[in-house]
């Protein structure tokens, strides 16, 4: 064992009234995982040497195993090199909003019974906020540092999830930022920023960005990840699909990519070079290492039948770029496929090289674990007052305000004493964090946190979300004819929307509809319609019931959810939450098949479309949807009305690049396209706010799509009365651009429209040709 405890807690006790003692783990340090400077035989080892360069010391390492030791290393239980003085490593853990046990890299118990457990991804993704991600990021990595150096967890995170929310029935929707591209991708770089925290090329942990890619289909009607082949158009991939997981690598520098179950274009992703080694590695220049979703290769031998052969399906993925599998599929066959040449040992050391490297960025070959920047995290790091602050800091921000009939809300403490709180989700506890989550600190519940501001008459109606009954309904009517105002916390839990469990409908589950409808004709006071959900609900019927005065949507809130719902509620906390991704109406459904993976409308067979970038039927509520107590107005300070455009290259000329009125991101100086755009918020009601300011842009006119895309946003906090100035930068090339049938990026000719708010603004693009290179 690297690590114990022991047996018995010290007690620390003080006298203040009375006498409080905490129980206190004395917790001995980890031992090395390798190069531990007791060991006399291997702390002299060049790869041990910590003024080395680590290319060198990686090759060094490399160059001393044996065939048989480099395989059992391919896969994510690796194995110990004793006469190497080197441990064994589980390279599986999770922190997709927190640290987790999901995966066995982790574990509870002792000093370290939980983990502040933030809000599920989708909820923080609502709060736009990319400080706020970036911020949890770094707190999810210091607990994490912590339980490693008490020897319970790893350094590799397999986290986050930056697939697009596509289609609203899928399960894991909830894991990810939501439906648009650019803040996924924001989402990403700022999250992994957080985790690694970097200084210079060394890690606090290593992240990874998963699943990549095209993946968002876990089960529905008989099709299964495992299974599934998304068909995919180079257009959607280019300017939908990869945007995410590209600005993970390139602007998050993150350690790790993991490749996906389903196949894309008829190609497992764990076996196609062209994603991996080309694209991942080569064009985004990956510095790390790129794993399997867990026994993925075994899935595509086994279940696709991509190969015929194990050691075939060993060699392919290896070869396209694969460096570990999550599973036993590379240790049981890589030996095989050397034997029948099919993959050379040096593809083995290839793929150890980028793991091994990663390994020696987070100081596991730098001896002690407590000399390194982070060793001195411990138990008193973990759950921490301004982690747990934080946790309730982001359910607060990711809290979205559908409706407010009649400014229903805020609640008032003196006129609305006794609340009536019913609903199968008004009393839960782990349904709050989501999936991926690990043990939390603590809970407050909707009920709890109601009950710090007035007396509570509670009852659930259903026994859980299912709600298969209404024969509690009386009593949930009989509370609400008795209280001054009722909170109905209806939704879903990880029974309806979970991995491999993608929904069937968006209407709330049995007779929940019923319970909210009784409701709300028996009260006598005002009704709040509080939705736990990670994916959206059709809730149209509430929306236009005039006795239902205000709808939230909370997501999955995180272990302080009760108390952020009860803030919002009564006026503490004004919400400021943007919906990250479309209510669609439940007839929406019969229009897209989860397997259809085309982004833009179809109108010859009746495909409208997804998200709101390419749909514009109706909505139950749109994404950016997001009210206030207060109110907000913009006005232009400066920006600019038009932008030259340099043409760099003599292939700009050739073919249709000027005729189509569009020109390649390749043939234009990307660098000189920054535009600078001021906007003066101003807080126009009677009470503080922060507004989420969001910028869209739309192409001209004609062959291009006319859609409006996100292309930047930013929170901002304001007063009543108050006004700030707010600056968003435009890159031309990355924002302005739009991507052709063939996965080419270019930038239209002409006029470009940006919106912010009710406020409309064009800039001009034209070409130049004055720069051009012959």
């Amino acid at each position: 064992m690297a690590y114990k405890y022991h047996t018995h807690p010290f007690l620390i006790c003080s006298f203040f009234f009375f006498l409080v003692c905490i129980p206190f783990y004395a917790v001995e340090s980890r031992a090395p995982f390798a190069c531990d400077p007791s060991n006399g035989l291997t702390r002299t080892l060049k790869f041990c040497r910590v003024n080395v360069p680590i290319h060198v010391r990686v090759r060094d390492l490399i160059g001393r195993l044996t065939l048989q030791e480099k395989i059992r290393l391919l896969v994510n239980n690796a194995a110990a090199v004793p006469r190497l003085g080197i441990q064994g490593y589980e390279w599986w853990s999770e922190a997709l909003h927190g640290v987790s046990n999901v995966g066995p890299g982790v574990k509870f118990g002792g000093a370290f019974p939980g983990a502040t457990s933030f809000p599920q991804v989708i909820t923080t993704a609502a709060s736009f906020n990319e400080s706020l991600w970036e911020q949890i990021g770094r707190v999810v990595s210091d607990e994490a540092r912590a339980m490693y150096n008490g020897g319970l967890a790893g350094l590799t995170y397999w986290s986050p999830n930056v697939n697009i929310f596509r289609d609203p029935r899928w399960g894991r929707g909830q894991e990810t930022p939501g439906e648009d591209p650019v803040l996924a991708g924001k989402y990403a770089a700022s999250y992994v920023r957080g985790l690694q925290s970097m200084t210079g090329i060394k890690l606090k942990v290593a992240a990874c960005c998963k699943h990549y890619t095209a993946y968002d289909l876990d089960n529905w009607n008989g099709v299964d990840r495992y299974h599934f082949n998304a068909v995919v158009s180079k257009q959607d991939l280019e300017d939908t699909y990869d945007v995410p997981f590209k600005a993970c690598v390139v602007e998050g520098k993150a350690a790790s990519v993991m490749c996906s179950y389903n196949q894309v274009n008829g190609k497992p992703t764990c076996a196609d070079p062209d994603l991996l080694k080309n694209t991942i590695r080569g064009e985004w220049r990956l510095n790390g290492y790129i794993v399997s979703d867990c026994d993925s290769v075994g899935v595509l031998y086994d279940n696709q039948h991509y190969t015929s052969t194990p050691e075939e399906a060993a060699a392919a993925t290896i070869k396209a770029g694969l460096d570990l599998d999550c599973g036993p599929f590379l240790a049981i066959h890589t030996q095989n496929a050397i034997n029948k040449r099919l993959l050379r040992e040096e593809d083995v050391n290839l793929a150890l090289a980028n793991t091994i490297t990663v390994q020696m960025r987070l100081g596991m070959f730098d001896g002690e674990p407590s000399a390194h920047p982070y060793g001195n995290l411990g138990p008193r790091d973990v759950c921490t007052p301004p982690h747990q602050q934080l946790a309730l800091e982001a359910a607060r921000q990711g809290i979205v305000l559908l409706q407010n009939r009649g400014g229903t809300l805020p609640l008032s403490p003196t006129r609305h004493r006794n609340i009536a709180v019913i609903g199968p989700n008004s009393d839960v506890t782990v349904t709050m964090i989501g999936n991926y989550a690990g043990i939390a600190c603590s809970y407050t519940t909707p009920l709890q946190g109601i009950g710090r501001y007035a007396r509570t008459i509670h009852q659930p109606g259903c026994s859980d979300v299912a709600c298969n009954g209404n024969q509690n309904f009386g009593l949930a009517e009989v509370a609400a004819r008795h209280a001054d105002a009722t909170v109905l916390v209806m939704g879903l839990d990880q029974s309806i929307e979970a991995e491999f469990r993608d929904r069937v409908g968006l209407l709330l589950p049995g007779y929940q509809q019923e319970l909210v409808s009784r409701v709300a004709r028996a009260s006598r006071g005002p009704i709040v319609l509080v939705l736990m959900s990670g994916g959206p609900i059709d809730v149209s019927f509430a929306k236009n019931d005039p006795r239902i005065g205000a709808i939230l949507w909370v997501g999955y809130p995180g272990q302080a959810g009760g108390t952020a719902i009860a803030d919002v509620l009564f006026g503490t906390t004004n919400p400021g939450g943007k919906l990250p991704m479309t209510w669609y109406p439940q007839s929406y459904l019969a229009q897209v098949p989860m397997t259809n993976m085309g982004m833009r409308p179809d109108p010859s067979k009746g495909y409208p479309g997804r998200t709101y970038r390419f749909y514009k039927g109706p909505v139950v509520f749109p994404f950016g949807h997001g009210l206030s107590y207060t109110s907000f107005s913009h006005s232009l300070s400066q920006a600019p009305k038009q932008l030259s455009l340099p043409i760099t290259s003599l292939k700009a000329l050739k073919n249709t690049t000027i005729s189509s009125k569009a020109i390649r991101v390749s043939h234009t100086n990307c660098d000189s396209l920054f535009l600078g755009l001021d906007i003066d918020v101003k807080n126009t009601g009677t009470m503080d706010g922060t507004h989420t300011l969001m910028v869209f842009s739309s192409p001209p006119a004609g062959k291009w799509s006319s859609n409006k895309q996100l292309i930047g946003f930013e929170k901002v906090h304001l007063v009543a009365g108050s006004q700030k100035q707010v600056r968003i930068n435009i890159h031309a090339c990355k924002h302005l651009s739009v991507v052709d049938q063939f996965g080419i990026r270019r930038i239209p000719v002409g006029e470009h429209d940006l919106h912010i708010g009710d406020l409309k603004h064009s800039i001009s693009l034209q070409a130049n040709l004055e720069e051009i290179k012959v």
